[in-house]
């Protein structure tokens, strides 16, 4: 999973509002990989206030209605590249998730924890597809003084719950995705009992998708505090969570990725 900032305060300095740019971005990460480009039209900082609803949906639609262009004359890298590449949204509030859906999203990344089944009810209704992430609490606030006791134990219950909602509202089991929420309401310690017990998320039966590029726990470990020096630690988190049954990782640099995820599968690095 590519990604694609069409802001212009991301966390790790790649967005861009200049949207000739953003379909470059786009472009380039297709070109070398990607089977979903995931659109983010506001950072996930905590430390800056969300964009006003009609400001994120006109980012989207500029965006979205040049998507053919993404992958307009290329080719996948290889047979198992996703073609065409899969177009995902980065958001939270059903009122962008309304407005970008007929515009041909076909996945609903939720930073947003699902409080509520209205974002489900939206993807059952436009026959798109759900990521379902592991937060507490509203986006674009600080949960800097969460803790837990068994972070795991806590993510387990929290995804029964929101598979049922997301049921109960018709969106069919087989069009969800889970993601571990890494850094989000997580501290240093909750982040690496993540990666370490990540293979239990295995017993719901779907896909799982790990957030792995240039978090704040990479960082930490390595004392990096900024996230531009961060892609070997990504590769490494690729590796734990590829070995512990993860299928999909959001990344900023794809090309370093597609390798290294083709060279575990060569060497037989997963199960």
């Amino acid at each position: 999973m590519g990604i694609v900032n069409v802001n212009d305060d991301s966390f790790s300095g790649d967005g861009t509002l200049d949207m000739d740019e953003a379909v470059a971005k786009a472009r380039s990460a297709v070109a070398q990989g990607a089977d979903v480009v995931d659109i983010g039209a506001e950072s996930a900082r905590t430390n800056r206030g969300a964009v006003a609803v009609a400001e994120e949906v006109r980012r989207f639609s500029e965006f979205l209605r040049r998507w053919p262009e993404v992958h307009e004359g290329l080719a996948p890298m290889d047979s198992a590249q996703v073609w065409p590449p899969v177009l995902s949204a980065n958001t939270w509030r059903a009122e962008v998730v309304e407005a970008v859906l007929p515009l041909g999203v076909e996945l609903v990344n939720d930073m947003g924890g699902l409080p509520d089944p209205r974002n489900a009810a939206l993807c059952a209704g436009y026959g798109a597809s759900l990521l379902l992430m592991h937060t507490v609490g509203e986006p674009k606030v600080a949960h800097t003084g969460q803790s837990w006791d068994h972070v795991m134990e806590a993510m387990e219950r929290f995804f029964r719950e929101k598979i049922e909602l997301a049921r109960s509202v018709g969106l069919e089991e087989e069009r969800l995705m889970l993601d571990p929420g890494i850094d989000f309401a997580k501290q240093r310690a909750d982040n690496l009992e993540v990666y370490r017990q990540l293979g239990r998320l295995q017993r719901f039966g779907r896909p799982v998708m790990v957030p792995v590029s240039r978090k704040t726990v990479i960082g930490e470990v390595l004392g990096l505090p900024d996230p531009r020096d961060r892609d070997a630690g990504t590769i490494a988190c690729i590796a734990a969570a590829m070995a512990r049954g993860a299928q999909m990782f959001r990344v900023h640099d794809v090309s370093a990725a597609w390798q290294a995820v083709k060279v575990l599968h060569a060497c037989e690095a997963v199960g």
